[in-house]
């Protein structure tokens, strides 16, 4: 890098997709974030891919799809099914929108 160059640096909003200018920002924030929790949560439980496909009720595909970060193929719905099943509690709060705040948000407590 030379020293006449200078990098600039953007603040994000915390939603790379909105960042990016993704038209379904919030819904690519939400599954990922479902996603990864359902992903860490395998993985605490120290469970290999056949054990993980038994409790969450999967094909080996589909959870090395999840293990890989491929949430795409899976609804919210699911998501959160699978939270359930890895016994993780899925708290949903509706509320009022304020301006510049997200319209969708994943708050995780453990």
């Amino acid at each position: 890098m030379n020293d006449n160059q200078t990098t600039e640096i953007e603040i994000g909003s915390g939603n790379i997709f909105a960042d990016l200018g993704l038209d379904d920002a919030d819904e690519l924030y939400t599954r990922t974030a479902l996603g990864i929790q359902v992903m860490k949560s395998i993985r605490e439980k120290g469970l290999n891919q056949k054990e993980a496909g038994k409790l969450l009720g999967l094909k080996r595909p589909e959870v090395s799809a999840i293990m890989r970060v491929k949430f795409s193929r899976f609804s919210q719905e699911r998501l959160i099914g699978f939270l359930n099943r890895c016994e993780q509690k899925v708290t949903i709060q509706v509320s009022h929108h304020r301006r510049g705040e997200p319209y969708q948000e994943v708050t995780v407590a453990r």
